[in-house]
């Protein structure tokens, strides 16, 4: 069982930077991908960044990327999602997942615990 706590929403304007951050419980953190997902109001959940167990590979939404990092921090269980010049289109309730293995994924069913989710709100 893996507990993940997403924290670091807020109101930001365009143009403006949040980090995200995403506690993930268990002493296991290290050997599994996770994953950045985003729901705004009455669409799908869709992928935002993933990355590796390891830390090495990374992969990005064309939407985000060039804007959006994805990293962790394994020794202390921790994913991060640093949120740069940021648009009123990135509005939407942002949620951390984990893989159901060491790759990153862009799939939801690729992933098998999620956290409750950190609202983020940019305006114009």
């Amino acid at each position: 069982q893996v507990q993940l706590v997403e924290s670091g929403g807020g109101l930001v304007q365009a143009g403006g930077s949040l980090r995200l951050s995403c506690a993930a419980s268990g002493r296991t953190f290290g050997t599994y991908g996770m994953g950045w997902f985003r729901q705004a109001p009455g669409k799908e959940r869709e992928f935002v960044a993933t990355i590796s167990a390891g830390g090495v590979a990374t992969h990005y939404a064309g939407s985000v990327n060039g804007r959006f990092t994805i990293s962790r921090d394994n020794a202390n269980n921790m994913l991060y999602l640093q949120m740069n010049s940021l648009k009123p289109e990135d509005t939407a309730l942002y949620y951390c997942a984990k893989t159901r293995g060491s790759a990153g994924a862009s799939h939801l069913d690729d992933y098998d615990y999620w956290g409750q989710g950190t609202q983020v709100t940019v305006s114009s």
